[in-house]
């Protein structure tokens, strides 16, 4: 205080520094046994930068007793001036207030996570001994019905077998327009059910549900340490002995020169605590905490820090055909009317086909009722296994099949119909051929769709200069097809589980970092033999355990999110890494007393354990960054919408469409045009919405609507 005896003052300060030391005593407890194993860490700078300004500070109130008593009034004096109780004492709170600080922001980076977790529901509503109960969820049990009202969350995942919702699953899919369900569709955890009721089959429950795997997943890659790292602490186990003997060089090399032994100490003080590496071993983790995080916000749930790095050096990326760039689903693609009208061929089809199990008779039927076809009973029903199926549909004789099925029933296939039906089995799809009593009335066309952004996706991935690929069991017709609609560089047809594996080594060993995606059993042993397995959202279990990132949306554009935040994860740890390496590079230096003798300037401790603090938030900080990934993206994707330099629309006005099969010829046409991104097609208006991903010729689009056997009308 203000008029105290010197020593009064000192012996208060000599208090409140054993106050703060105490307080902090882990940095001592972890730092010197760090020391005795022989495996400096950062806690050894710290403690010791603290423990000789606290022992030279004690020795120093002992000289000052000393001079009391022996009435040394200078020696006192002196002394008094030479205190370092405020360096001990700020060294300590400066880096206990930055991990402080630290700590808060590594919670900022954990939200998502935090957000998922708040998202798991708290109880469920499930229905037994015809009783609707209350229960906590986690004494829900696989086999339970639940009952899910408007506003409800879903407390597991399962199949609903009654009723309907309109379910919002940002949660877990990252996709923030809710989506129509109905019975037999599957409902996830932790999704909200805006409107609507439904009870649903539960499946996986407590610890197995989505919503419990993504935090946990969430939660494993945080605490995981990338490649990268392994630099960081070997740098760490050298680095920390080195600026010990730095220290005490420094401190010889003053006293040689002449110096007070009190330069000579503050230097050496100044040298253990600013190189103190705290930024050096944050550098990793704190960015790999905010790249996971924000994947999990996108809907990617990356399983490991190793995983996240190597996306950033992906240079192939190798997709499955089947439920990764196609739904997976098999759906009907054109329907050609030979005899009669197009209703009378959907009842004649859906009859037909309703008494058979077959997947792709049940598309058949499914689209014919979803065209709102009522379908008749139908009796002496018969299925010809690899050729068809008859029945008699209103005392009328209907079979469907194949050209030889139907060719070997007696019905003559005109020849249009057969040079139509030869064009969409070349295309890849499966043709059904529907005749009555005898006379060839149709045609139906089945595939599995495409996804309607995997061409997107793979225009992405390419403008990156990251090779593309396809591989699939199919027919190399199909595979073709496909494959040119979304623009890979190389297909590999008829292509079985072995050759899929076979193929990712091969390029691995060629020297290439690749990463397959895929969703069935399949595709596990590819999966786990390339560098990077992404499995996506309605893959088996098989194939999310062989990934090493999961997708919890089916789209693949979610594969080009994880790349750009893998790389964009990487660039901040380098970052990181050098802003770490360049500090210390030139302030030890600065520490040391180099610029003393030429500006008289020098660090004092204190200064230097709150430059270090510094140099931690600074590294934290730029990891915070990761958190605006994606925005500014966003912001000039909505910028150049509204210009319309991203996706000019023109409407191409067309003459000649008549039926679904014209809409599907237009369609095919106009999305294999360079630079157009999608097609919409409306029959009633007799126009063709194009997306144009760039700039297109009005006569390349007019081309290929005549090509296609239309004429263009108008370009507006």
């Amino acid at each position: 205080s203000r008029g105290a005896h010197p020593a009064v003052s000192a012996f208060v300060q000599l208090i409140f520094a054993s106050c703060v030391g105490y307080i902090n005593r882990k940095f001592f407890q972890n730092g010197f046994r760090a020391l005795i194993k022989r495996v400096p860490n950062m806690d050894s700078l710290v403690s010791l930068g603290s423990s000789v300004s606290f022992v030279y500070g004690a020795v120093a109130v002992a000289l000052m007793i000393y001079g009391l008593e022996n009435g040394n009034a200078e020696l006192v004096s002196r002394y008094s001036h030479e205190l370092y109780f405020e360096s001990s004492a700020m060294i300590l709170t400066l880096v206990t207030l930055g991990k402080y600080l630290e700590t808060r922001s590594k919670r900022k980076t954990s939200e998502a996570l935090e957000k998922l977790i708040d998202f798991a529901p708290k109880t469920a509503c499930v229905l037994r001994d015809g009783k609707e109960l209350t229960i906590p969820a986690e004494e829900l049990a696989a086999g339970d019905t639940v009952v899910v009202r408007t506003g409800d969350s879903v407390p597991a995942d399962g199949v609903i077998t009654e009723g309907n919702g309109c379910l919002d699953q940002s949660a877990v899919t990252g996709e923030s327009v809710p989506v129509d369900l109905s019975v037999g569709d599957r409902v996830v955890s932790a999704s909200v059910n805006k409107n609507g009721t439904f009870r649903f089959r539960a499946e996986k429950v407590g610890e197995d549900s989505t919503i419990s795997q993504i935090i946990r997943l969430v939660d494993e890659a945080a605490n995981t340490k990338a490649p990268i790292a392994k630099i960081a602490d070997k740098v760490s186990g050298i680095f920390v002995p080195a600026v010990i003997c730095i220290a005490l060089i420094t401190a010889a090399i003053w006293l040689i020169a002449g110096e007070s032994a009190d330069l000579a100490f503050s230097c050496a003080v100044s040298v253990l605590v600013i190189s103190c590496p705290c930024a050096l071993g944050l550098a990793t983790p704190v960015a790999v905490m905010a790249g996971t995080g924000k994947a999990a916000e996108h809907g990617i749930l990356v399983k490991s820090a190793e995983s996240l790095e190597l996306l950033a050096s992906a240079d192939t990326v190798v997709f499955d055909k089947t439920g990764t760039v196609t739904s997976g689903k098999p759906s009907v693609t054109d329907i050609v009317v030979l005899s009669g009208s197009e209703s009378e061929l959907l009842t004649a089809a859906a009859a037909v086909e309703s008494g058979s199990e077959h997947p792709l008779a049940k598309a058949i039927t499914a689209y014919a009722v979803g065209k709102g076809t009522a379908v008749p009973e139908v009796s002496d029903f018969e299925t010809f296994a690899g050729r068809g199926v008859s029945a008699s549909v209103g005392g009328e004789k209907v079979l469907a099949g194949n050209e030889k099925f139907i060719t070997e029933s007696g019905t003559v296939i005109p020849a249009d119909a057969k040079a139509e039906a030869d064009r969409l089995s070349s295309a890849g799809k499966t043709v059904f051929l529907f005749s009555k009593n005898g006379v060839c009335i149709g045609l139906a066309a089945v595939a599995d769709t495409l996804r309607e952004d995997a061409a997107e996706a793979v225009s992405e991935l390419r403008k990156m200069g990251i090779r593309t690929a396809m591989l699939t069991g199919d027919s190399k017709a199909a595979a073709d097809e496909i494959g040119g609609r979304i623009g890979v560089e190389r297909v590999v047809s008829e292509c079985m589980p072995a050759g899929k594996e076979e193929f990712i080594r091969n390029e691995r060993e060629s020297g290439r970092v690749v990463v397959m995606v895929g969703d069935g059993i399949n595709d596990a042993p590819s999966l786990t033999c390339a560098d990077v397995g992404v499995a996506v959202s309605g893959g088996t279990d098989i194939a999310v355990e062989a990934a090493d990132v999961v997708l919890t949306t089916d789209s693949p554009l979610g594969v080009v999110t994880a790349v750009k935040l893998g790389k964009a994860s990487l660039r901040t740890i380098k970052q990181n890494l050098f802003w770490a390496f360049f500090y210390n590079v030139i302030c030890i230096p600065i520490a040391a007393g180099a610029l003393y003798p030429a500006f008289a300037f020098r660090l004092d401790p204190m200064i230097a354990a709150a430059a270090m603090s510094a140099s931690s938030l600074f590294v934290v900080g730029n990891a915070l960054r990761l958190r605006l990934f994606g925005r500014k993206s966003r912001i000039k994707n909505s910028e150049n919408d509204v210009k319309g330099d991203r996706y000019m629309k023109k409407t191409v006005v067309i003459e000649g469409m008549m039926c679904e099969h014209c809409k599907a010829r237009v369609e095919e046409a106009l999305s294999k045009v360079a630079g157009v991104k999608s097609v919409a097609v409306d029959l009633k208006k007799k126009t063709a919405e194009v997306a144009l991903d760039g700039e297109t010729a009005d006569e390349a689009l007019s081309s290929a609507v005549i090509a296609a056997g239309y004429k263009v009308v108008e370009i507006k």
